[in-house]
């Protein structure tokens, strides 16, 4: 009897476990998605100039390679309709609800089962898989005064199109990938734009280029699209990613970065305040060439003075107001608030919340001890700051897959404490190589400043990790 499957989310993560049970034959699964569409980020982030700075043939499945890219690096509209056409090859619209929020997951200890709770109502499941991802909870600043603004506000990820920035004042609160994506579009409509910096960010050029049609009928070849996206993949690795473990590209990125700074950038009071005095990689690195060359025009101002509160005529800084008709907040998500708001309970009543009270963690980035049949995809320390989060995706559902033959015969599974502290140490280990550990901020840290987010090894570790479950690694009920 094959197992029920509840799963949580229907972007990239929700829809290739869903994919990958279709193809085995398993069809009890149910995908919850809040939102109206399938989709995920990629649905909710719509602000001018969204897109992707992972090349179009790698940030895709590697089941399904799309011959039909227009570009380099795909544009937000063309990665959803990518997932609506997998969602629909696949067929897995009759096993999505859409508009339906999971509320809260507890495990039954009595049924081994999970209760999974919308506002619609209670089902039982025997395996959660949750794939909310680490992006879909806009962070908004905490600045006094917010609600008193006169003009029109919105967060970058819940951009209001009903608002025309046609000769407006516009303030960007934020500056880093969205706020790199969106400024050149809104700085050609706008009268006016003033950036709000609080840190710079390394930038290196955008080789973005539009296929012809001659290269998209040759990426129609299989032969050759596996050819080029291997080689993305291995450029990727082999020098990306030593530049975040100090290797032998460090000071090759920096130096590209700087000489892209200085090329588009000719004011040397501008460049100043754009230059980063911290290691490169240490935060998330922009990959754009559009977004200098706004800064640098007559009606954009890059203003670093500290925000002192919004005021309902715009924004006032240690330096004075600055005036706007329209505040956007490019100010990121709560990337560290793993599954949260859902109340996610496991056995003996232990809440996720609070065995994660000093951040998020999980074996592999999959699995929590105390919490039988519970699944991350994209979870704690997965994410990369080099390479395809697609491809890290697929290692974490194949080793789902892999785990789903054991509850027939062995009951609900969890991974033993002792399987988890030796992990959680050969992170620790690894992670201090790191660019991440230096000092400064970003988006893979916690309050505290353990970083939750990254995986800090090269993806063909964690594929060889996640190549089959250790049921070693397991408790089982029997």
């Amino acid at each position: 009897m094959s197992p029920t499957v509840a799963i949580i989310g229907a972007g990239f993560g929700g829809l290739c476990m869903a994919i990958r049970l279709q193809q085995a034959g398993l069809r009890s699964y149910t995908v919850f998605e809040k939102g109206h569409d399938v989709g995920g980020t990629w649905r909710d982030n719509t602000y001018p100039g969204a897109g992707c700075d992972i090349p179009s043939h790698l940030y895709s499945y590697s089941f399904e390679r799309y011959s039909s890219w227009t570009r380099r690096y795909p544009g937000q509209p063309e990665i959803l309709a990518y997932l609506e056409m997998c969602a629909d090859k696949y067929g897995l619209r009759p096993h999505i609800r859409l508009d339906t929020e999971v509320v809260s997951a507890a495990f039954d200890e009595a049924l081994g089962k999970w209760r999974v709770r919308t506002a619609s109502g209670e089902e039982l499941f025997d395996v959660v898989v949750s794939a909310v991802g680490q992006l879909n909870q806009p962070h908004l600043p905490d600045l006094p005064g917010m609600s008193s603004f006169a003009g029109r506000s919105f967060h970058s990820a819940r951009w209001d199109h009903s608002v025309d920035l046609t000769g407006r004042r516009v303030a960007v609160i934020g500056n880093g990938s969205s706020a790199a994506q969106l400024i050149p579009p809104v700085a050609e409509a706008a009268a006016h734009v003033d950036v709000f910096q609080r840190t710079p960010n390394w930038v290196i050029p955008k080789p973005d280029a539009v296929f012809a049609p001659a290269a998209r009928a040759a990426f129609r070849l299989p032969l050759l699209q596996r050819a080029y996206r291997e080689w993305i993949y291995r450029y990727a690795e082999g020098t990306l990613y030593r530049a975040l473990t100090g290797g032998w590209s460090t000071g090759l990125l920096r130096k590209r970065a700087l000489d892209h700074l200085h090329a588009q950038i000719p004011d040397p009071e501008l460049r100043a305040r754009l230059t980063p005095d911290y290691p490169v990689g240490c935060k998330r690195v922009i990959i754009d060439s559009r977004f200098y060359p706004a800064l640098a025009r007559p009606d954009v101002d890059v203003v670093t003075d500290r925000i002192a509160r919004i005021v309902p005529e715009g924004v006032e800084t240690s330096a004075g107001l600055r005036e706007a008709d329209v505040i956007v907040y490019a100010t990121g998500f709560r990337s560290t608030d793993f599954l949260s708001p859902i109340e996610v309970t496991g056995r003996q009543g232990r809440r996720l919340g609070d065995e994660w009270k000093d951040g998020a963690e999980a074996y592999l980035g999959i699995a929590v001890p105390h919490f039988p049949n519970l699944f991350l995809l994209y979870g704690p320390n997965t994410n990369l700051g080099h390479n395809s989060i697609v491809f890290m995706i697929e290692c974490q559902v194949r080793y789902i897959m892999g785990c789903l033959p054991y509850l027939a015969d062995r009951g609900p599974m969890e991974v033993r404490p002792e399987a988890m502290d030796s992990w959680r140490r050969s992170l620790e280990r690894a992670m201090g190589g790191t660019v991440w550990q230096a000092g400064c901020t970003s988006w893979y840290k916690n309050a505290a400043g353990r970083v939750t987010n990254n995986w800090p090894g090269p993806t063909p570790l964690y594929r060889r990790l996640t190549r089959t479950p250790r049921p070693a690694a397991f408790h089982f009920a029997r």
